[in-house]
């Protein structure tokens, strides 16, 4: 019986220890406070805040990035068809049909293909028969972040 005694004494005393180890469970150091979960979700919203117009920003730029470089294209293969066939195309889906492009790219600003296309009256080669689509330009009325419209000459 004595044994029996020592190890319930013994026992309390390892619960007792476990307790400290592990923190009193009783008086609520489970868990954090409502102080400390609005401090991390203030410091969350801070973040947020700062980080949210850097990203907006960033997708700006790239589809303006892909705006230029389909503008490019578009003219590029406008030029060639005009000087491979001694005559301008009278409108982009005669540059599909005629293999140029697969399809007409999407507007990344309007995020269709509806390209405002400009004829001109000069011609382009020596033996061009007839005018056509000289120029094209994004059909938004947005402003770029360098302050110029998409859909004016300078894109």
């Amino acid at each position: 019986m004595l044994r029996r005694v020592n190890n319930s004494a013994g026992g309390k005393e390892m619960h007792a220890a476990r307790s400290l180890a592990r923190g009193n469970l009783r008086n609520g150091s489970r868990g954090f406070t409502l102080l400390e979960l609005m401090i991390v979700i203030s410091m969350i919203m801070i973040l947020m805040a700062v980080a949210l117009p850097i990203y907006n920003q960033s997708i700006v730029s790239a589809r303006e990035a892909v705006l230029r470089e389909n503008l490019a294209t578009l003219r590029k293969v406008i030029d060639q068809y005009t000087l491979d066939k001694q005559k301008a195309p009278q409108s982009l889906d005669d540059l599909v049909t005629a293999g140029y492009l697969r399809k007409i790219p999407d507007d990344p600003m309007t995020k269709q293909p509806n390209w405002e296309v400009k004829e001109c009256d000069t011609l382009m080669a020596v033996d061009q028969q007839e005018p056509g689509i000289c120029e094209v330009h994004s059909a938004s009325s947005g402003i770029a972040s360098d302050g110029t419209a998409y859909n004016s000459d300078s894109w």
